[in-house]
């Protein structure tokens, strides 16, 4: 804690997240997709973004991902460890257990479409960050500052000390 000056979390939670991701779908869609070499950038991200559409609905989720599509040695692979992140997806999901609470500044900003911050999390946030300002930018999902842009950097720059 002596370490942080002020926190800013982003659509999480201090709890478990299992229960309400889709994640592991996505992954393993992700590992399905079949991209043959020789293919442009743009005809490369095409190909992939309709294979991803049946399990990744939502556009701006789908073009999210696709930023981590990587042309390498004239192959397209994905920038992520896609095995990595599938076998340990419980513990990425999971929150450690902590006693010891941060008392700085702590802003956890939400999108007002995304399961990630409920008010049934707001006793553990305070109980964790007793000085917590928690708040919800509307029309945004899980990709806060994807959805809403402006809104999103009005309320970071908010939180931030003036330079």
């Amino acid at each position: 804690p002596d370490l942080v000056e002020r926190l800013i979390s982003v659509d999480i939670s201090p709890v478990s997240t299992a229960p309400v991701s889709e994640f592991s779908a996505y992954i393993s869609a992700m590992k399905s997709v079949k991209i043959p070499d020789g293919l442009s950038r743009s005809a490369a991200r095409q190909l992939a973004d309709n294979q991803l559409r049946p399990v990744v609905q939502l556009p701006q989720l789908r073009q999210f991902l696709l930023t981590n599509l990587v042309e390498v040695e004239g192959r397209y692979v994905w920038r992520v460890n896609l095995e990595a992140i599938s076998h340990h997806l419980a513990d990425i999901m999971n929150f450690p257990i902590f006693h010891k609470p941060y008392h700085g500044p702590a802003l956890f900003l939400g999108g007002s479409n995304s399961p990630y911050i409920s008010s049934k999390d707001y006793p553990e946030i305070q109980r964790l960050f007793p000085k917590a300002d928690i708040q919800h930018i509307t029309g945004a999902g899980h990709i806060v500052h994807q959805d809403k842009f402006e809104e999103f950097i009005t309320a970071v720059l908010n939180f931030l000390p003036p330079p």
